[in-house]
């Protein structure tokens, strides 16, 4: 066990170079995730990379698996949260747009604009953008809407946010909070509840004045 400890400290760990690989992406963009420099990040040996991946495809494949999951795997698992009404179900889903840990607004930018140049990463996003529309469809149709309407107002919610990453936009989080009642009513037809809007609220540790 002390011998596989001592290895560990001196190659590093997979979760790691996975890191380090996730922090230049976003800092610097998909070129700037290369082996040496990264190594000269963890301060670990160059060599000591080859413990943990194949070549860097594999970490490249690594860091994409890791966008899937935690991006696509947010809005589904949120879409698919027990709710009393749509409006409740959609306040479930804007839990994606202020918590990170269900969904990161930064690793999205940074893997859209890879995929500006990586005719294989913008097939991932493609897939990815169908993956979450065709679930958000399938929670509207839950509510007992029609296949089209919940069709077009998957789009209409999904293709807002992009925009919002896209824009980069940083809304102060007085003014979202104020907004998102609207948005609620115009994406799904209902108005929340004061009594879904408090839980949502208290989530995420807004008191409104």
């Amino acid at each position: 066990m002390e011998q596989t400890l001592n290895d560990s400290g001196w190659r590093g760990s997979q979760e790691a170079w996975l890191e380090a690989a996730y922090d230049s992406l976003l800092s610097s963009g998909v070129d700037s995730v290369k082996i040496l420099p990264l190594a000269k990040r963890l301060n670990l040996s160059r060599t000591s990379f080859y413990w943990f991946f194949q070549d860097r495809e594999q970490l490249l494949a690594s860091l994409i698996a890791r966008w899937r999951d935690k991006n696509t795997g947010g809005i589904v698992q949120q879409s698919e949260a027990y709710a009393e009404s749509l409006a409740e179900a959609m306040l479930n889903v804007f839990d994606c747009w202020l918590n990170d840990k269900l969904f990161d607004s930064k690793f999205e930018f940074a893997v859209r604009s890879w995929a500006l140049q990586s005719e294989e990463i913008l097939a991932e996003v493609q897939k990815a953008d169908r993956a979450r529309m065709e679930a958000l469809c399938r929670m509207f149709m839950r509510f007992g809407l029609s296949e089209i309407t919940a069709d077009v107002r998957a789009r209409t919610t999904y293709l807002v946010q992009i925009g919002y990453i896209s824009m980069q936009s940083n809304e102060d989080i007085a003014l979202r909070m104020k907004r998102i009642p609207e948005y609620i009513a115009i994406y799904t037809g209902e108005v929340p509840q004061q009594r879904e809007l408090d839980r949502f609220y208290a989530r995420h540790g807004y008191k409104p004045d």
